[in-house]
């Protein structure tokens, strides 16, 4: 008798454990599209890939050029004269495509370069949601933005606005459509038009 009491007990306290919990979610892609610092670096980022871009297209440019001058010059050279023009080329070639994997291989400048422009953005997001989960005692908040699978989401637990606010960003220039007011899954607001996810950035991989 005392055992059945006590899986009953248990059984209760767990069901008012998990009632208790609080979940809500955000768009990381809707934030930062709202952040002025965060257009500011992808900007910067487009300008220095585009340099990058056009200091490489110039190297395979010029190997082009000694490929299509030793074409022009070949039968008039001595067989170690075109081994040694041959080797030049080669050489070219490499030098451009080691500098195009140090510009935009896995790791490279551009990817330092975004590491240095975003991240502390990134970091001050998340410590705005981990200030509001701890505020509401949320359980769990998930991202719409990132790589989990929402099937249906309940505007009313988005707290995208909430972390915006949280940052001090400006209210009315965000981006995105008029949503139903967002806030905590407890005190859902009721007035003042929200805005939903715009949509993702253009990303932009370097061509050789």
């Amino acid at each position: 008798m005392k055992k059945t009491v006590l899986i009953l007990t248990l059984i209760i306290f767990t069901a008012m454990m998990v009632q208790a919990q609080k979940f809500a979610y955000v768009d990381t892609q809707y934030i930062l599209d709202n952040i002025p610092e965060f257009a500011e670096a992808q900007a910067q980022l487009d300008e220095i890939s585009a340099q990058w871009q056009k200091e490489i297209e110039a190297k395979f440019a010029e190997v082009d050029k000694m490929y299509k001058d030793y074409q022009t010059q070949a039968v008039l050279l001595p067989d170690d004269m075109k081994k040694k023009k041959e080797q030049e080329i080669v050489d070219k070639e490499k030098d451009a495509k080691n500098l195009q994997r140090t510009r935009f291989g896995k790791d490279g400048d551009l990817f330092k370069k975004r590491q240095e422009l975003v991240k502390p953005i990134q970091e001050r997001i998340y410590n705005a949601i981990q200030e509001l989960a701890t505020n509401n005692n949320y359980a769990v908040v998930f991202d719409k933005g990132g790589s989990l699978t929402m099937m249906y989401a309940n505007p009313k637990y988005d707290i995208s606005d909430d972390v915006l606010d949280n940052m001090g960003a400006n209210l009315n220039n965000r981006k995105g459509k008029a949503k139903p007011g967002s806030g905590s899954p407890s005190e859902p607001k009721s007035s003042g038009a929200r805005e939903m996810p715009a949509g993702g950035t253009d990303s932009r991989e370097p061509k050789k």
